[in-house]
């Protein structure tokens, strides 16, 4: 067969213990915009109009178990595309945000020429990559 039969991803849906200050990572740090959400779950979608993310809190959040990358079957980490003049700036600001820790700043990717850096997403503790390609 020559062509592929999926075309992109949808979404991506992450558990996370605190749903709000997930949402307002997302939200007040990255610019996303909340697209929907279930109070029910509970549960909030938010996107950049590239990227839909679903939001999942968990059933109980005072009995999560921490993320794992290395031991638990699933997410190793989210990786997000940022344009090559804005990583430094959101390095910067990631470190004024509480529980948003800079797993290492912004380096060269592989030896070059794209870069990227690596932090934990506050309410989940989920990894998360911004990569910048070259210019």
């Amino acid at each position: 067969m020559s062509e592929y039969i999926t075309r992109g991803v949808n979404h991506v849906a992450l558990t996370v213990a605190d749903l709000d200050k997930t949402m307002a990572f997302f939200t007040e740090i990255l610019g996303y915009k909340k697209v929907g959400e279930d109070p029910g779950y509970p549960a909030a979608f938010v996107s950049d109009e590239t990227t839909m993310l679903a939001l999942w809190r968990a059933r109980d959040p005072q009995q999560v178990t921490p993320f794992d990358r290395k031991s638990v079957i699933g997410l190793h980490h989210l990786a997000l595309t940022v344009k090559p003049e804005a990583l430094d700036d959101l390095a910067a600001r990631l470190k004024t945000v509480p529980e948003c820790e800079l797993e290492f700043e912004p380096e060269a990717m592989y030896g070059g020429p794209n870069r990227h850096m690596m932090c934990t997403i506050p309410g989940s503790g989920i990894r998360i990559e911004f990569t910048a390609p070259a210019a």
